[in-house]
């Protein structure tokens, strides 16, 4: 099977990313967006509202089943001996957005996160020159931290969407129904609900821990870590106000976050 087309980059969706790839030595930052090429092909298959299921699934299921991919990206795996089985993942978790779904239970949910951040973040930490073993554990715990804040931020954009990403067992807890999230009209249950979540998010921020070893190197995750960190503080100092806007950060704000934790200094 020939290779998946492989569409140029038309810019960078996330200005979380740019702060944080700024950062890196020009050659590991043009790989780290080559990376960010591929991911952004994989998510734009799976979210084009103009393609029908099934092609979205046959054109994901090029990029499992092709023996070659493009050559760049070939390169790239060579490069930074990076498992291809890897990239593969998150080509599945896509394929887990192609349809609105529901998630019974937190394992569920966090299967699906695994796909879509954690391994990310295991290709990432190659890129960026990550050489302990430890630093896998960071990457995992972080993706499913910033995926966590990711949900709960867009619990209302996705709602609009007719999807719902919060755990159905934690929503059976807080007797929060789906008809009050895909409307747009949380009970007195919602606020605990969210609580829940963004206690899972801070057990994995809490569990990330940047080796020594690679404190340096992992400087754009910890960029992203500290950005989104803010980000789910404001969400909880706020009340989860996720149906009347989207928690952003300011230019400024992002700067002052990247300039201070590019100054910390390894514990």
């Amino acid at each position: 099977m020939k290779a998946p087309e492989f569409p140029p980059m038309k810019g960078l969706a996330s200005s979380h990313l740019a702060f944080a790839l700024f950062w890196l030595p020009t050659e590991r930052r043009r790989d780290a967006l080559l990376f960010y090429r591929f991911c952004r092909t994989i998510d734009d298959i799976a979210d084009d509202p103009k393609r029908s299921t099934d092609e979205k699934r046959r054109l994901l299921d090029a990029w499992l089943e092709a023996e070659k991919w493009p050559p760049e990206l070939e390169s790239l795996l060579q490069r930074h001996t990076i498992d291809r089985s890897l990239l593969q993942a998150v080509v599945r978790g896509c394929a887990m957005d192609i349809e609105p779904r529901f998630y019974a239970t937190f394992a569920e949910l966090e299967e699906y996160c695994w796909h879509v951040a954690c391994a990310v973040g295991l290709v990432s930490i190659r890129i960026f020159g990550c050489s302990d073993p430890t630093s896998e554990n960071y990457a995992v715990h972080l993706g499913y931290a910033l995926q966590w804040t990711n949900i709960l931020r867009d619990v209302g954009e996705d709602a609009r969407q007719g999807r719902i990403y919060l755990p159905l067992e934690a929503m059976d807890r807080h007797n929060v129904t789906a008809k009050e999230i895909l409307d747009q009209t949380p009970g007195k249950g919602f606020l605990p609900l969210m609580r829940t979540g963004a206690a899972r998010a801070r057990s994995h921020f809490a569990a990330a821990e940047a080796p020594t070893s690679d404190f340096s190197a992992l400087l754009p995750a910890r960029i992203m870590r500290a950005v989104y960190e803010k980000i789910l503080t404001r969400l909880e100092r706020d009340g989860f106000p996720v149906f009347q806007s989207r928690h952003r950060l300011h230019a400024l704000e992002k700067l002052a976050i990247a300039v201070r934790v590019s100054l910390q200094k390894s514990p």
